[in-house]
Parts: C-alpha cells; sequence; structure tokens
C-alpha cells in the first residue's frame, strides 16, 4: 500500500486504518516560527513601552516647573483626604448613568420609530422626530445642562423638582436619547425591506413586523455603538455637579477650593477612567465579536 503524507501532516497509515494524526515536519517548522515571531514581538512592544515612559517620565521630571506641579497636582496628603469622598460621591455617578441609561434607551428607541414610520399620515410625527434630534445633537451639553438645572427653578412652576441631580439627570437624558435615536434609526435603516416584506407575507401587521423582525435585527448590529454612548453617558456625569450635586467631581472640588491643591481632580479623575476601562474593553470585545461574526458569514 502506498502511503500519502500531505503537506498538513495527515498521515493515513501503513495499515490503512487511519493512525492519530502526527504534525508534518514542515508544519512543525511553521509553528516553531510563529512563536518565535510573537516572542519577539512582544519584546520589541515591552522595549519600546519602557523607553517611551522612561523618555516621557524623564522629560516631565526635568521641567523647571515640575517641583511646584508635583506639589499641587500630586500631593499624597491631600489625595488621601479626597479618595473616600470621591468615592462616596462617585455612587451618585453610577446612578444617574444606571437610570439615564434605561431612559436614554428607551427615549431614544421611541424616537428613532417615529423617525422611520412610513407613511404620510405619520409626516408631523417624523418632523417632531427629526427637530429633536437635529436640536439637542447641535445644543452643546454643558448649555443644555446651565438651561435646564438653573432655567427650570427660575419658571417657578408648580409641582416641578428643583433638585440639580434630577435636572440634570433630565439634560443628561434629552441629550444623549438624541445621539442614540440615530444609532437605533441607522440599524433599523441597515435592515433590507426584504425582511419587512417577508414578515408581511407570512401574515404579520406592520407594527408585529417591526417588533419582531426589524428591531431585534436593528438592535444586535447597534450594540456596539450603543456601549460607546454608554460609555461617554458615564463620562458626562460628572457634569452635573455645576448645579450643585455632590458627585466625584463636586466632592473634588469642595476639598480644592478649600485646599487651593488640584490633587482632589486628578484622583476624581483617575477614579473616573478606572471606571471607564472595563466599560471600554468590554465593548471592544463586543465590536470584535460582532465583526468576527460578520466576516465569517454568522448571524448578528
Amino acid at each position: 500500500m502506498t502511503v500519502v503524507e500531505e503537506e498538513s501532516g495527515k498521515d493515513s497509515g501503513k495499515d490503512g486504518l487511519g493512525d492519530a494524526y502526527v504534525p508534518s515536519e514542515r508544519r512543525l517548522a511553521r509553528e516553531r516560527h510563529k512563536r518565535a515571531r510573537a516572542r519577539r514581538a512582544t519584546a520589541i512592544a515591552a522595549l519600546s513601552t519602557l523607553v517611551t515612559g522612561v523618555v516621557l517620565a524623564l522629560v516631565v521630571v526635568s521641567a523647571p516647573g515640575w517641583p511646584r506641579t508635583r506639589e499641587t497636582f500630586f500631593d499624597g496628603h491631600y489625595a488621601r483626604e479626597a479618595l473616600p469622598k470621591v468615592l462616596e460621591g462617585l455612587w451618585l455617578n453610577v446612578q444617574l448613568l444606571l437610570v439615564c441609561g434605561v431612559l436614554v434607551l428607551v427615549l431614544g428607541m421611541l424616537i428613532a420609530v417615529a423617525r422611520t414610520l412610513p407613511g404620510p399620515v405619520f409626516f408631523p410625527l417624523r418632523v417632531l422626530a427629526a427637530a429633536y434630534t437635529d436640536f439637542f445633537r447641535g445644543l452643546p451639553l454643558i448649555i443644555n445642562l446651565m438651561i435646564v438645572v438653573f432655567g427650570v427653578p427660575a419658571l417657578r412652576l408648580q409641582g416641578v423638582t428643583v433638585d440639580p441631580v434630577l435636572l440634570g439627570g433630565t439634560a443628561l437624558t434629552l441629550t444623549y436619547s438624541a445621539y442614540v435615536a440615530e444609532v437605533f434609526r441607522a440599524g433599523i435603516e441597515s435592515v433590507h425591506p426584504s425582511q419587512r416584506a417577508a414578515a408581511r407575507s407570512l401574515g404579520l401587521t406592520s407594527r408585529q413586523a417591526l417588533r419582531y423582525v426589524v428591531l431585534p435585527q436593528a438592535v444586535r448590529r447597534q450594540v456596539p455603538p450603543l456601549l460607546n454612548d454608554l460609555v461617554s453617558l458615564q463620562k458626562d456625569t460628572g457634569l452635573v455637579s455645576i448645579g450643585g450635586a455632590v458627585d466625584a467631581v463636586r466632592a473634588a472640588d469642595i476639598i480644592t477650593q478649600r485646599s487651593l491643591n488640584y490633587t482632589p481632580y486628578i484622583v476624581a479623575g483617575l477614579v473616573f477612567v478606572a471606571l471607564t476601562i472595563p466599560m471600554t474593553r468590554f465593548t471592544d470585545w463586543v465590536t470584535a465579536r460582532t465583526d468576527r461574526q460578520r466576516a465569517q458569514g454568522g448571524s448578528l
């Protein structure tokens, strides 16, 4: 019997019964080469990172104003004093993220659906939804916060809250709903019209086709950009401090104004970064997973 050994190293065996897989020498050499290249790339990346860090540290430390900067922005005493208060205020930011995040997703979905409703009878609704998104996407968030936080109490309306936390959360919801609505609308319009037509041919109404066929596909496709918007929302919850709400930023500001030392701001910034990094890495993982599924022709 003739024994045929392929490049992949698959050996049919002398007895023709199919022995255990034995990689060929060529494949083993390729794998060794790949491992060597990976180790070399890792070593080069680590070395370049170390060199870059050392150079940046030397540039900063050798600057003429470094001693004063270190005392003003990196004082250990004020960092230890600020950390507990900043963490206590951070709980307010987390609460705003959770509540506003849910409201933003719901309101954004409703606006997106309103913008995509077909037929002339829904023209006024489409115009209102488009005007909403255009206005709040164009209005800077900081100005929106000032208008809502300071303008609503000035009206002295009966039964309307003047709590800066609630008003700040309202401003965040109004602004981010406009951005999320456009994300949802892009997802809805990315679903091929044949999907809706097929659903209608099976007896589903327009509303049922939208709910059971179009929206599930649209939401799955837009998960990465939605997560990016939530990451941005998490950072912008710190802006509610302009109305007097004692969050992480405001807690740092109180200590800074009393001590004239800016270390608490550094502490608050690092706390926000520590909170944002896991969400960012999760967003990157979801984006990479979605891209792999698209490349492989899998369902989204």
